[in-house]
This record gives C-alpha cells, sequence and structure tokens, in this order.
C-alpha cells in the first residue's frame, strides 16, 4: 500500500465528522449516523482503492449503513480490507458528550480479522505493557503486571471500562485492587486508544464491548506498538453459527494481535467530532470549519495529528458543481 493514503484516509474520516457534528446535541442519533455514513462513502469512491467493507455496520439490506461485503474504492489500485465506524459513538453526539470520532482502518486483503457484530471481551494497553497481560488472568494479575511495566504502583493505575450493568464484578475487583476507575458511556475505540498516549491518563481499557470495535481499535495499537487481546462473547446459538461462518471455528479461542490484523502494514484515520482526551471535536466559525484527527501507518511508525482548515462555501460549490 502506499503511503499517500494515510492523507486520502483522513479526508474520509474528515468529511464524515463535518457531517457528523451538525447533528451534536439534537438527539437525533440515526441522523447524526447517517450523515457521516453518506459522507464517508462518497470521499471512499474518490480513493484509488480497491476495497472491501469487512467490518461495517451491517449486511447488504441495510443501507444506507457502510455494509459488510461493500465495495469501496475506484476499483483501481492496491486491494484492501476495510473496516469503517462512520461514527464511533452515535449517543454521544445525540446528547452532545465527549469522544465521539469518525473511524476507518484498511490493510491489504485478507488481513483483517471478519469479526461479527456482537460482543468480544477486551483488554488493552499501550507500549510499555505491551506482552504483559493477558485477558484470562485474574484483573488483579493484570492490574500489577502493567503497573510494574509503567513503574508505577496499582493505586495509580487509571482504568476505563464502558459503564455498563454487565461489569459491575469487573469493576469491584478495579476497587478491591485499589486502582482508580474513568468510566465511559460509549466509544471503546477512543479508550483503547487512548492507553498509548500518557497525557490522556488513561493505563489500561477493560471490559466487553462491539467486536467490530475491537478490530478497529487493534489496527490502532498496532500502529502505535500496544496490544489488544480480544474474546467473542456470542450470545445465541445463531451468533455462534455466524461466527463459524465467517471463519472462526473456536469461539473460546484468545484473539491476540496477529489474529486480528495480519500482516506489517496497514493504516488507521480518525476525526474528532466531539471534543475528547485524545481529538479535539468539529468547530465552526462562519465559513470555516476546524477539523484534529489523527493518522498513523504500522509499517512505518508514521503517527500524525493534523488540523484541517475547510472552507464550507468552496466544499458546498465544489459538490453542486459535481
Amino acid at each position: 500500500m502506499e503511503r499517500s493514503l494515510s492523507l486520502e484516509l483522513v479526508r474520509i474520516t474528515e468529511t464524515a465528522a463535518l457531517s457528523a457534528a451538525r447533528w451534536m446535541g439534537r438527539g437525533k442519533k440515526e441522523e447524526a449516523d447517517e450523515a457521516a455514513t453518506k459522507g464517508m462513502r462518497d470521499v471512499f469512491n474518490t480513493i484509488p482503492i480497491k476495497g472491501t467493507v469487512v467490518i461495517g455496520e451491517g449486511e447488504m439490506d441495510e443501507a444506507p449503513m457502510l455494509y459488510i461485503g461493500e465495495k469501496l474504492g475506484t476499483g483501481y489500485g492496491p486491494r484492501v480490507d476495510i473496516a469503517v465506524d462512520p461514527l464511533e459513538g452515535t449517543n454521544i453526539v445525540a446528547a452532545g458528550m465527549w469522544n465521539a470520532l469518525t473511524v476507518l482502518a484498511i490493510a491489504e486483503h485478507g488481513n483483517l480479522l471478519h469479526a461479527p457484530d456482537m460482543y468480544m471481551d477486551k483488554i488493552a494497553v499501550g507500549p510499555e505493557a505491551v506482552g504483559q497481560i493477558d485477558i484470562n488472568a485474574p484483573i488483579i494479575d493484570n492490574l500489577r503486571a502493567v503497573a510494574k511495566a509503567k513503574n508505577k504502583d496499582v493505586e495509580d493505575l487509571v482504568v476505563t471500562i464502558l459503564y455498563r450493568e454487565r461489569h459491575e464484578k469487573i469493576l469491584q475487583e478495579i476497587r478491591d485492587s485499589g486502582a482508580r476507575i474513568k468510566l465511559i458511556h460509549d466509544g471503546d475505540v477512543s479508550a483503547a486508544i487512548s492507553t498509548a498516549f500518557d497525557h490522556t491518563g488513561i493505563d489500561i481499557m477493560l471490559g466487553s464491548g462491539g467486536a467490530p470495535e475491537g478490530v478497529l481499535a487493534a489496527v490502532a495499537l498496532k500502529c502505535l506498538g500496544g496490544e489488544l487481546q480480544g474474546k467473542l462473547l456470542p450470545q445465541t446459538e445463531e451468533e455462534i453459527i455466524r461466527c463459524k461462518r465467517m471463519g472462526i471455528n473456536d469461539i473460546n479461542s484468545v484473539l491476540m494481535m496477529e489474529d486480528i490484523v495480519k500482516g506489517e502494514d496497514a493504516f488507521f484515520a480518525a476525526t474528532g467530532v466531539t471534543d475528547g482526551e485524545l481529538l479535539k471535536g468539529v468547530q465552526y466559525k462562519g465559513d470555516i470549519a476546524t477539523t484534529h484527527s489523527v493518522v498513523m501507518r504500522a509499517k512505518s511508525g508514521t503517527l500524525r495529528f493534523i488540523e484541517g482548515k475547510h472552507s464550507l462555501q468552496k466544499k458546498f460549490e465544489l459538490a453542486t458543481s459535481l
């Protein structure tokens, strides 16, 4: 894959963010998601790739979502697998809260896990704690291992976890350890990525969330030198069958980084929709909109934060002339 793809990918997440941010705080998550999806699809189809969505928002009959199996790109260029979440945090945007992102990842064809849309148990850390975690180990053992790797006391750690009833037992174990907790209502892709940045103050992410989001987070952490481990948590016989149909025969196996994103190369891009620890949200002033994005590549280890200034009038004129 060409390195020039990195800036093309940012164009996609920027457009989706600009489209979704207009809905912030208006209580209409479906409208925000649909706007982000349309913006993402429109720009994707100008990018010189032969792309197939392997992590999307639904099946083919669930348009207008970017569905699994959808072809994106011009049809010329490298053949790639695409993972997308046009709006990670639809509820966040609807309520005007923190940490909503537009997110995508790409890898060479056949290198991304075709994760079914179900729960996945996850543990994620940044570079300092790589090789020190074990999703099957007790919570306290993982916390002690991460604390040792980061030269901290367990009491100094910050653990982030989705605020869900299903996590009550894990929360109690974390509290019993003395570690601190940061609860989030949505957005565990952002939470996982934040473990790789000291300025976020987050040391480890635990708990269950969406499996597709786990793939997106794993690509980002691969680029950043971090680690995510996962275990699928099918809730029904239908979900078990779906796992097997997607090539996952042992649903109890631990999915390591190489199981989730193979090969040496992958790209990840995200743009903030609302303000968060990692990225600022879209800001509007008159005819100008400002975006804050991150793009990274696994092969080179390059990480870029990009602030974009967008003339909304010129974008409108360009769109209406096509």
